[in-house]
């Protein structure tokens, strides 16, 4: 392209100038109304180039432009996924940052569509009960904007940590809040069962009860948790939730949560390992039982 430059006007400077406006840029009302690139026009420009890191200059090349496409895309303007070269612009910097905040890490929130983020967005998907495909497409944003109040505003800075809740804070969610645990196997209803005794220790009047299956959940309840130890079925609807290592649990369990338009919301808990084979062990089962807990007491809390 030829480059857009200062005394030129027309249409393209009207779409530079909007363009520069949308993302904060000062440019005087006279320029705007002529469509006439004039000075502050050409300062915006300048100020937008080193903000980007390109050469400093006046002039809007194609390098410029494109990034000044980039820089406009807002989440939902288009479908993303992973292609070469990767998709690159705000949009995709808002859905890491959106997807860091809720716990599915994409690493630095860098503007790129890359395999993390596609891993990410995977994650994301399986976890609300989606089609786990790695497309953003309009249903995937969807369920991002209703947890909007979630993550709109907090600090993005890829893995969250997660701490423990104390004892006190943790006797008083279970008190407060109805929880119907099951299990579709053996390791799990190990597992299951360990989590219940915790509760009963925990509080004495702990919400948090024991059913042989879905079907035998109350009105009462606020939550179905389904404890498994093999992989999500290919063809399910049902919120999946992975204990990996190194994730952050308690944010991915609040997210299933409250995008779940199930009444009261069903999530399946995926125990770590995906099968075993004869070593599961009685600590095993302990130390799952200890962090799934503390985990469901924090989204709840």
């Amino acid at each position: 392209m030829d480059p857009i430059r200062e005394s030129m006007t027309g249409a393209v400077v009207e779409d530079v100038q909007e363009r520069l406006a949308s993302l904060g840029f000062d440019i005087d009302e006279g320029e705007r109304k002529t469509s006439t690139f004039g000075s502050s026009t050409a300062n915006a420009v300048a100020r937008f180039r080193l903000g980007q890191n390109l050469p400093l200059s006046s002039e809007v090349d194609a390098t410029c432009w494109s990034a000044l496409v980039d820089e406009c895309y807002q989440m939902g303007d288009r479908t993303l996924y992973l292609r070469l070269p990767n998709f690159h612009g705000n949009d995709v910097r808002c859905l890491q940052n959106a997807l860091n905040v809720l716990g599915f890490s994409c690493g630095e929130a860098d503007g790129y569509y890359g395999p993390h983020t596609e891993g990410a967005v995977k994650m994301f998907q399986e976890n609300v009960g989606m089609l786990a495909d790695g497309i953003a497409f309009s249903d995937t944003f969807d369920a991002l904007e209703r947890l909007r109040h979630v993550w709109a505003g907090k600090p993005a800075n890829g893995p969250h940590p997660q701490s423990g809740m104390g004892f006190a804070r943790a006797a008083l969610v279970l008190d407060e809040v109805h929880i119907a645990l099951t299990a579709e196997d053996p390791i799990a209803r190990n597992v299951a069962g360990r989590i219940w005794n915790i509760a009963s220790a925990t509080s004495q009047n702990t919400g948090l009860h024991l059913v042989e299956s879905i079907d035998a959940t109350t009105p009462a309840d606020n939550a179905v948790l389904v404890l498994a130890s093999t992989p999500r079925p290919a063809v399910s609807n049902v919120s999946n939730v992975t204990m990996t290592e190194g994730e952050d649990l308690a944010l991915r369990l609040r997210t299933a949560l409250e995008s779940a338009r199930r009444k009261p919301p069903v999530i399946r808990v995926e125990l770590p390992g995906g099968s075993y084979d004869g070593t599961f062990t009685l600590n095993d089962s302990q130390m799952l039982a200890v962090s799934l807990i503390d985990a469901l007491c924090a989204a709840l809390g």
